[in-house]
């Protein structure tokens, strides 16, 4: 049996982790070791009594109660600085990872990640749950089985309004490293590795702030196979969407992911042959969690199959980045003789 340890007690900590290990547990309690929930943060505030938790205000506080051997970390902190987190609890003997998404900010920083993992022997699981989603089971059969044809292009929306969060905490650097990780993984695993061709962020604009680059975020990618994928999230969108359309010969495909832990159901309709509309439970952060842990108890044998997944993504995204940098960097002198920026 094994000891979740979660670090971090901001929205994902305490808002997903915690609530998800508890569905988790009651699923498959034989892999979870009786007794609360040990979890730490250095914010007092973040730290409130919580029944089936038990707080602490550093690792190295929760390492004295706890075997590491046994233990499974939720690395639930900003990502930025991740590989300093993930290194320090390496130090302390930790090696089991449930790391949130984007596993880092940057290629230098995910080197430094890869490093760690040789140098300790860790076992990361990043979290990718959209890949233990019903609806993406659905849709990778749609593709295999040819029902529609062949798949040609692929378009995913993924918009929720954010700007209290935003403005209240500097984790994420772009947009690009919010919203599109899940589904950036999604699209590689249902159409193969792409390159990027297109990339473009704009600003958040708040009441009392300009946010850069943290308004939406577009990527266009080519895959090998010659499928096209554009992602579209926009985070000062009025309402939340999580949609996604695989374009084929001969139909179209419609899935609607659940927006919120508030409902776990999801949507598919399906335009051409044999068309019709399913509503279905979809649960997929427990699905991922409990499979996560069969795979650290060994119910799993070798990589849980997330990391490089999920490198691949983080060198997406630098690339699109740095597509945005150079866009931002082009100057273009007007008639009148000012500079203008061609933003990306």
């Amino acid at each position: 049996m094994l000891q979740p340890f979660v670090v971090g007690l901001g929205r994902a900590g305490a808002g997903l982790h915690l609530p998800v290990l508890a569905k988790a547990r009651a699923a498959a309690s034989e892999l979870f070791r009786p007794g609360p929930v040990v979890a730490c943060d250095p914010d007092p505030d973040k730290r409130p009594a919580t029944p089936g938790v038990t707080t602490v205000d550093s690792a190295r506080a929760a390492a004295q109660r706890l075997d590491p051997d046994g233990t499974v970390v939720h690395l639930c902190t900003p990502p930025q600085n991740r590989a300093e987190a993930l290194a320090g609890l390496a130090e302390l003997g930790f090696q089991r990872f449930i790391i949130e998404k984007p596993l880092a900010t940057g290629v230098d920083e995910l080197g430094e990640i890869s490093a760690l993992r040789g140098q300790h022997g860790l076992d990361p699981a990043v979290v990718t749950h959209w890949l233990d989603s019903e609806l993406t089971r659905r849709l990778v059969s749609l593709i295999r089985q040819q029902r529609l044809g062949e798949l040609r292009s692929i378009t995913v929306a993924q918009h929720k309004p954010r700007f209290t969060r935003s403005t209240g905490t500097d984790g994420h650097p772009t947009a690009f490293d919010v919203e599109v990780p899940h589904s950036l993984g999604v699209v590689l695993h249902l159409a193969g590795p792409a390159t990027v061709r297109h990339a473009k962020l704009t600003d958040m604009h708040g009441p009392s702030a300009v946010l850069p680059r943290m308004g939406s975020a577009r990527l266009v990618l080519q895959h090998q196979n010659g499928v096209v994928t554009e992602i579209f999230s926009d985070l000062t969108a009025p309402v939340k969407q999580r949609q996604i359309t695989l374009e084929f010969d001969r139909g179209q495909a419609i899935g609607h992911y659940p927006i919120s832990d508030s409902d776990d159901h999801a949507q598919l309709v399906i335009r051409g042959e044999s068309p019709g509309r399913e509503v279905f439970r979809d649960d997929a952060l427990t699905s991922f969690m409990v499979r996560a842990y069969r795979h650290f108890q060994g119910s799993e044998r070798g990589d849980h199959g997330t990391f490089d997944l999920h490198c691949d993504v983080v060198g997406l995204l630098a690339a699109a980045k740095q597509h945005c940098l150079a866009a931002e960097q082009t100057v273009t002198s007007t008639p009148k003789g000012r500079i203008l920026h061609d933003a990306c």
